[in-house]
């Protein structure tokens, strides 16, 4: 077992995240996150791969609204409006932390990863992701079952899926 399998028990989730922070190192950029219901797992499971840090510039736990709107730039309208559960948050918050990080690819993630929290047409388990790249924003919807633990790991291990994405998509733009 790898060092950095020690602190992240799940193997797949672990391979995934050290072929992210190869892709990322073999083409030279950066990464960063801005999460709101994984509270910070995301980057906690990137950074438990040796080397992580040539390609990690970091990320904003914006659990709170305040942090939504003050760090990452998520506007009023948004908030008011259709929620922190949506798509315009979802890519709010990831072009903030592009921005904030100095970043050239990022995720962001906002849910509701449950037991409370249900919202009209927006169950427990509904989580928007933005990613963020130099050729633009993607958003993307995913409902995740199972308790709460279950849906921040879906959650984590589907926003490094889509890290590696980007990653590739900055490196073929014509993907």
């Amino acid at each position: 077992m790898a060092e950095g399998e020690m602190l992240l028990p799940d193997r797949e989730l672990y391979a995934a995240c050290a072929a992210l922070v190869s892709e990322a190192s073999a083409a030279g950029l950066t990464v960063g996150t801005a999460e709101s219901c994984t509270g910070g797992l995301v980057t906690g499971a990137i950074t438990s791969v040796p080397g992580s840090s040539r390609v990690v510039r970091g990320g904003v736990v914006s659990y709170a609204i305040p942090v939504k709107h003050e760090v990452l730039g998520v506007t009023d309208d948004v908030i008011d409006g259709v929620g922190v559960v949506s798509a315009e948050c979802a890519a709010q918050m990831a072009e903030g932390a592009r921005r904030v990080l100095g970043c050239d690819v990022s995720v962001s993630v906002t849910g509701i990863a449950g037991p409370g929290g249900e919202e009209p047409g927006k169950p427990v388990g509904t989580v928007w992701m933005g990613l963020a790249t130099p050729g633009g924003t993607k958003t993307f919807c995913a409902l995740f079952a199972g308790d709460r633990a279950a849906v921040r790991h879906a959650a984590v291990r589907r926003a490094v899926d889509l890290l590696r994405e980007g990653i590739m998509e900055s490196c073929d733009p014509h993907r």
